[in-house]
């Protein structure tokens, strides 16, 4: 069974699932809320909210080495891939999704840093159903989840940090709401979540 995240928490991936995992995946989803119609129908409101996830790759030294996002959906390295930009989140399931290979990740990086921002500037106020997971890819079976519907006036929110921790991997939830269209706008908070 996944375990549901909190702020703050930390979780040691191979404890977790009782093995060394190889590949992992960090699935986004979420809905647009449905808005009531007011006066007049004045306010109905869109149908689609632009999220983005994007990675942010630091080394031990707190360094940004590299970013993956939907105007790059690789890493230079070719440990972390992003499965592409979806413009909408319709659908059920994972809108967007971030595959790291944990083997070939150099050992150079020490964390991984998963953010979602709205490209659109819609609000939080403006989305339900907002989540990120993480999947064992080998597997196919979520192992944690994290949700993001905190309401708020927040465009973006750094949600997890990947991390090395005496040669394994472990999971820490961020949960920190900011502004930002994209992962260029909050490379410079990221740092203090290393």
């Amino acid at each position: 069974m996944a375990i549901s995240l909190s702020k703050g928490q930390r979780v040691s991936l191979e404890k977790e699932t009782g093995r060394k995992l190889e590949k992992v995946i960090m699935g986004l989803g979420w809905d647009v809320r449905t808005k009531k119609k007011g006066l007049l129908g004045l306010l109905g409101g869109g149908n689609s909210i632009d999220l983005d996830a994007s990675a942010a790759l630091f080394d031990s030294g707190g360094n940004l080495v590299d970013q993956v996002w939907f105007q790059q959906l690789n890493s230079r390295d070719g440990s972390v891939r992003h499965s592409g930009d979806n413009l909408t989140g319709a659908g059920e399931g994972d809108d967007e999704q971030i595959q790291v290979d944990l083997s070939k990740v150099p050992s150079a990086i020490q964390s991984v840093i998963f953010v979602v921002s709205s490209y659109s500037r819609d609000t939080f106020d403006s989305i339900d159903n907002a989540y990120c997971r993480l999947v064992d890819a080998s597997t196919g079976s979520e192992v944690l989840r994290y949700s993001l519907t905190g309401q708020g006036a927040h465009t973006a929110q750094i949600m997890l940090s990947l991390y090395r921790k005496d040669s394994a991997w472990s999971v820490r939830a961020i949960g920190e709401k900011t502004q930002g269209r994209t992962i260029k706008d909050l490379a410079s908070q990221l740092q203090s979540f290393i």
